[in-house]
């Protein structure tokens, strides 16, 4: 079946490829100037502990885009938005500066017993019912009336957005809501809110929703509502008005900063399809210092996809520099706000440079610096995880297969492809910005490791060997996607369910 793979990559790509100037070569020689020296010495200064872990509009992130400024000056490559290398936009830094919760007797202790995931501005302290109502529906709502109450929701396995909605709509106050079984699950997310605790839940500007939205855990739940869990469960599905309501008293108050921070691109113009334009992305923000104090350094998440930008661009500026240019445009584009929902991609992708429809892919890289856990054992190490290559382009995925038998040979895991995959990394970084709007995108990733968000994300523990090869790879996939006859045609859906 591989042989059999390998020859449909090569026919598929013979049959839509177009060789200028010795393409090939050209891409070995220039793939040959990203060396692991290099993206070491680049991320020892991107994930050191003088950038204090760049959250985003920190100082450290702002000594990072002055680090990647600087690079893409030496490089001769441009800046795409009047002359500059910078995209600023807004962020609102939104924080609680108390969150009171009590039910019944039972004064409960924010980031322990429960989170604060709403939003709400209160000037004193309300006073309610807390209803069960279970799962958000039409029939339930028939049985209990929610007008002004906090609505106790059982809302395992159902979209919690949706849910909120449809209780607010009818006339609730707010929610007190279960997302996951068992205490264990409850306790990790509530030590990553503690965890953050002084800063800012950031976004961009919009006006305060009143709708007051604490989460606990299922066993907390059940002591609320003084029932056991299983009868919970139960009541949420067939008539939730058996359980006794409760007294409820909190109060919310906000307060908003706003917080300045900027995408950082560069750009190479191409000669006859310039009009065109390949995006190579990756964040180069990460999450900060924790409560504690430490520095979280982001050495893999995304320093690590940070540099490999930086490596790729050298080449492409290197080619360029002999006579080489790309046909089509390349920008090379390091967003911020990652780490708070994908906003700087988001930003951009709402506020583009160059048109969308002149976008002929996006080529992400998030995290491609480590081993993983299904890694960590094998044989063979030379892996990357290959995820939405085959999504909205029938070609995408054979042409980074074509360049990978040709140049890398790694092994190209698709496994997070798949309709199932419950960690929906297809969602989850700066790609989804642009297939959001039919863009083809391709997003290289090394998988998860006990190091992901901790301050042991730190450069000593990057394999920097295959942190090349991985770069290389995606050198060979761009200056392929930069150089054929056509752009990869939109043929798929961005809906998983219907590929």
């Amino acid at each position: 079946m591989k042989n059999k793979s390998i020859l449909v990559a090569v026919l598929l790509f013979a049959s839509f490829s177009y060789p200028i100037f010795g393409q090939e070569d050209l891409s070995l020689k220039y793939a040959s100037t990203i060396q692991a020296g290099d993206l070491k010495k680049h991320l020892t200064y991107i994930a050191s502990d003088e950038l204090k872990g760049r959250d985003t509009g920190s100082e450290g992130q702002k000594l990072a885009a002055e680090y990647l400024i600087d690079f893409y000056q030496e490089k001769n490559l441009k800046g795409p938005v009047n002359g500059s290398y910078v995209q600023p936009f807004q962020l609102s830094s939104v924080s609680w500066k108390e969150v009171s919760l009590k039910v019944g007797k039972n004064n409960l202790t924010l980031n322990e017993d429960f989170v604060f995931i709403g939003d709400a501005d209160m000037k004193k302290k309300k006073k309610s019912e807390l209803v069960f109502l279970g799962l958000a529906s039409e029939d339930n709502l028939s049985k209990v009336n929610v007008v002004g109450k906090l609505v106790g929701l059982w809302a395992i396995g159902q979209s919690v957005g949706e849910s909120i909605e449809m209780i607010m709509e009818a006339g609730a106050a707010g929610a007190i809501i279960v997302t996951m079984e068992g205490q264990a699950n409850f306790d990790r997310m509530a030590n990553r809110y503690k965890s953050l605790t002084g800063k800012g839940r950031m976004g961009f500007d919009k006006p305060t929703e009143q709708k007051p939205v604490f989460m606990v855990s299922s066993i907390k739940m059940g002591e609320l509502f003084g029932t056991a869990v299983e009868d919970l469960k139960e009541a949420a599905k067939n008539d939730p008005s058996v359980i006794p309501s409760q007294k409820v008293v909190y109060k919310v108050v906000k307060q908003k900063d706003i917080v300045d921070t900027e995408n950082v691109m560069a750009f190479l113009e191409g000669t006859d399809k310039k009009e065109e334009v390949l995006v190579i992305s990756s964040h180069y923000d990460h999450v900060g210092v924790n409560s504690a104090g430490e520095i979280n350094n982001g050495a893999d998440d995304d320093g690590s996809g940070t540099v490999s930008v930086m490596e790729i661009a050298e080449a492409f500026s290197q080619a360029a520099k002999d006579g080489y240019k790309p046909r089509r445009s390349v920008l090379f584009l390091n967003v911020t706000g990652e780490e708070k929902g994908l906003l700087g991609s988001e930003y951009y992708s709402e506020n583009p440079i160059f048109p969308l429809e002149n976008i002929v892919n996006n080529i992400n890289i998030d995290m491609v610096g480590r081993i993983d856990y299904e890694y960590q054992d094998a044989e063979n190490q030379d892996y990357v995880y290959v995820i939405g290559s085959e999504m909205l382009s029938s070609q995408l995925k054979v042409i980074n297969e074509y360049n990978n038998i040709t140049y890398t040979n790694l092994i190209l895991d698709y496994r997070y492809d798949a309709e199932d995959d419950p960690n929906r990394f297809y969602y989850r970084s700066d790609h989804y910005n642009f297939a959001k709007h039919n863009i083809p995108v391709i997003f290289f990733f090394n998988g998860v490791h006990d190091d992901y968000h901790q301050p042991t994300d730190t450069v000593d523990k990057i394999e920097f060997d295959l942190m090349e090869k991985r770069a290389r790879l995606i050198f060979h996939t761009a200056w392929d996607l930069a150089n054929r006859e056509h752009r990869t045609p939109v043929d798929g859906t961005n809906n998983r369910n219907e590929r």
